[in-house]
């Protein structure tokens, strides 16, 4: 029989029309998948209260690549200012970068930031920036280079309560060892200032020694949860941040001891930790 081209349409649509439905079914349900992500408040984070209060320190680090290479030497020290909490974490590279963070918070019933300010430069970090965080105002200023050309962020954020920016290592030491799961909240720069939320769960002990003594330090991993359609598209295009690892001992008075992490987002892991001073040649050659 010779089908008309009418009739050649009609046979052609009925047979495509099954898979229309299907494609159609689909995006309907993608839509309502982002729709139902962009409508979603943020997750629920959680201020962590004070066990052990914070005081006047000066620790010294080393900054090493994972194979063991000295990148940086570091200074962390805390300091008392009346009811406030001054933090000074800096790293000197072998190159002249530095990464410089200055953090001022609060210790009363719970761990508060106030402020925080830090900067990356020199040519261990492609993207140099100053971040500058006012929790008062809700102000986060931004200031970046692009294609050689320095410019300005600013925004003013609805600022969480629990904002952990320049004081994780102290939030670290004052989990509770029954927590298994514990959410914060970060601001993240890149340039564009954005709010996240940072998943910390313990991860097992581990055995480490000083001076020959062998200590045990919980591991804790901290996986930074983005949220939304970007968090749902980030690790398809590889913008997932890498989990860092960070170590705490917990015999009698917690203490930061070690910190695997990338120091900006899509830079390599490097390792963070406690060292001791050194003297005679081993000074002299700044291994």
């Amino acid at each position: 029989m010779i089908c008309t081209e009418p009739e050649r349409d009609s046979r052609h649509y009925h047979n495509v029309r099954p898979v229309i439905d299907r494609f159609l079914l689909m995006w309907v349900c993608r839509c309502l998948f982002i729709a139902i992500l962009l409508e979603r408040g943020p997750l629920s984070a959680e201020s962590i209260p004070v066990r052990y209060p914070e005081g006047t320190t000066h620790g010294f680090l080393a900054l090493r690549s994972l194979e063991g290479k000295l990148l940086a030497a570091g200074d962390l020290t805390e300091v008392i200012h009346g009811n406030k909490v001054v933090s000074h974490l800096v790293f000197r590279f072998k190159d002249g970068s530095v990464d410089d963070d200055t953090t001022v918070f609060s210790q009363h019933g719970a761990f508060r930031l106030i402020s925080d300010h830090h900067i990356q430069k020199g040519p261990s970090f492609p993207n140099p920036t100053n971040v500058l965080v006012n929790m008062a105002t809700g102000q986060v200023t931004v200031r970046y280079k692009d294609k050689n050309r320095e410019k300005v962020e600013t925004e003013h954020l609805d600022l969480p309560p629990d904002l952990a920016n320049g004081i994780i290592l102290d939030l670290l030491k004052n989990i509770s060892p029954d927590a298994k799961e514990t959410k914060v909240s970060y601001l993240g720069a890149s340039p564009k200032p954005r709010l996240v939320h940072l998943s910390i769960t313990p991860d097992g002990d581990e055995t480490f020694s000083v001076a020959g003594a062998r200590h045990q330090a919980i591991r804790f991993r901290v996986k930074v949860e983005i949220g939304g359609v970007i968090g749902l598209i980030a690790p398809l295009i590889g913008k997932q941040p890498a989990d860092a690892k960070i170590w705490v001992v917990r015999e009698g008075a917690p203490a930061f001891v070690r910190a695997d992490e990338a120091l900006y987002v899509g830079g390599p892991i490097w390792s963070i930790q406690m060292t001791g001073p050194e003297w005679g040649r081993a000074a002299d050659s700044g291994r």
